[in-house]
C-alpha cells in the first residue's frame, strides 16, 4: 500500500474510532437529556451508527479489519444532568468535526466529499447543541484558544 493510501487508511480508522466512541457518547447523552431534545439525540445517534457501518464497510474495501469498539470509554467530564448531557453531545460532535477534517486531508475524490459532509454535519450538530460556531468547524488550531479538542476521540 502507497503512503497516500496507508494516510487514508489510517484517517479512515480514526474516524472510524470516532463514530464508535459518539454512538457510545450518545447512549449517555441519551439517558440524560431533557425530554424536548430527545428526539434531536436520537437523530444524531442513528447518523453516528450510519456513518459508522459505512466506515466498517470502506475500511473493508481497503482491506483492512476496521477497529473496532471499545468496551467502553472514558467521558471527559461527568454527565449527571441534562445541562451536561448537553454538553457532551457538542463535545462529541467537535471531536466527529476534528477527526473528518483529517480524513478530508486525506481523502479523495467521492470519499473527501463523503467526509466533507460528514464535517459539516456534525459540525451542524455542534452548533445546535452549543449554540456557538468556530470559523473552522473541526480544525482545531483554527478554533480559537478556548478550544482543545483532540483529533482522536476520547470518549
Amino acid at each position: 500500500m502507497g503512503e497516500a493510501k496507508d494516510r487514508e487508511l489510517r484517517a479512515l480508522q480514526a474516524a472510524l474510532a470516532a463514530e464508535h466512541a459518539a454512538v457510545y457518547g450518545y447512549g449517555v447523552v441519551g439517558g440524560r437529556i431533557a425530554g424536548d431534545r430527545r428526539a434531536e439525540a436520537r437523530s444524531a445517534y442513528d447518523a453516528h451508527r450510519a456513518r459508522r457501518d459505512a466506515l466498517v464497510r470502506e475500511v473493508k474495501d481497503m482491506g483492512a479489519d476496521p477497529v473496532a469498539a471499545a468496551a467502553g470509554y472514558a467521558l471527559p467530564f461527568q454527565v449527571p444532568d441534562p445541562a451536561a448531557a448537553v454538553r457532551l453531545a457538542a463535545e462529541l460532535e467537535s471531536r466527529v468535526a476534528a477527526v473528518y477534517s483529517d480524513l478530508v486531508r486525506a481523502g479523495g475524490g467521492e470519499r473527501r466529499r463523503a467526509a466533507a459532509e460528514a464535517l459539516r454535519e456534525a459540525a451542524v450538530r455542534a452548533v445546535r447543541w452549543s449554540g456557538e460556531s468556530v470559523a473552522f468547524p473541526g480544525l482545531v488550531e483554527r478554533a480559537g484558544p478556548s478550544s482543545g479538542t483532540p483529533s482522536v476521540p476520547a470518549v
